[in-house]
């Protein structure tokens, strides 16, 4: 049996994996925080962790790229896509009227992971712009403390799947401010993902700069650029040596078994720079992206 270290139950997290793992034997240790997420697949009681680490609205989960990158040696073993379908979650009959309409005014503090919650800002300042916002560890925690704290006027921003955990209503559906909220998750850890096949397979590496050389991250670029290898992604970050110093979070849309893209690496290498690779791993898009 897989097992698989996760945040909470109900999280989007939580939805996401059983997408992936779906049909597949598996167990699921949920996480609070996701620091004991990543240790407990780096000291071998899980064999994956799955970690969000971008979002269609938000961008990159910095935090959780810096778990990757600093604190653990986990492979990327895939990426898959999910949609991040958030809703306004309470009990009904605290924040609904005589007439049994939501009544926002009796709604005074709204709880969610930060993330989330930044998904939603517009639709919180036309509705909720009175209401308390209090940031949590995850969506799923959210729901959680509303349930424990009945008659308080309490909300959560969260999933469906949360709030019936949880004997919770839907209160408003898809409160987030973007139809095409996706959110991209990593599965990391030492065993090769091998339960479902993809066409599509993508390498992410780290690249940090030699100091003082004017041009190299051009000089980088066009390593890839001349061989006609797409970038999907690239991001700076700083490497936690130096004030000023960085390197560079690129996926690259190519299998490292090919025969370019080890080419471009020993280019870069021969630079100067430092080179990681932190996997190469098959993709996976959701059907509503692919149509």
């Amino acid at each position: 049996m897989t097992k698989i270290a996760l945040l909470p139950a109900g999280s989007v997290s939580d939805e996401a994996a059983r997408y992936l793992f779906e049909g597949q034997e598996a167990r699921y240790d949920h996480h609070k925080l996701i620091a004991n997420v990543f240790l407990s697949t780096a000291n071998g009681t899980t064999d994956y962790s799955i970690i969000p680490i971008e979002n269609t609205i938000e961008g990159s989960v910095t935090l959780h790229t810096d778990w990757l990158v600093h604190e653990v040696d986990l492979p990327i073993q895939a990426e898959w896509i999910y949609p991040s379908i958030q809703n306004l979650i309470s009990r009904k009959e605290e924040v609904t009227d005589e007439g049994d309409k939501l009544d926002y005014g009796r709604i005074v503090k709204v709880l969610s992971h930060p993330v989330a919650m930044a998904q939603c800002l517009q639709y919180l300042r036309e509705h909720l712009p009175h209401a308390e916002q209090e940031h949590v560890s995850s969506t799923a925690e959210a729901v959680r403390i509303v349930r424990d704290n009945p008659g308080k006027g309490w909300a959560a921003i969260g999933t469906t799947i949360a709030a019936g955990n949880n004997g919770l209503d839907i209160l408003e559906q898809g409160v987030t401010d973007h139809d095409n909220n996706f959110t991209r998750f990593l599965l990391v850890g030492n065993r090769p993902f091998t339960d479902r096949p993809s066409d599509v397979q993508k390498t992410s590496i780290l690249v940090t700069l030699p100091e003082d050389f004017p041009g190299a991250l051009s000089q980088v670029l066009s390593a890839f650029a001349w061989r006609r290898i797409n970038l999907s992604r690239i991001e700076s970050r700083p490497t936690k040596k130096k004030l000023g110093t960085y390197y560079f979070f690129i996926d690259i849309n190519m299998s490292l078994d090919s025969v370019l893209l080890p080419a471009a690496i020993e280019e870069i290498e021969a630079l100067g720079c430092q080179v990681r690779v932190l996997g190469s791993y098959p993709s996976f898009t959701y059907p509503i992206v692919e149509g």
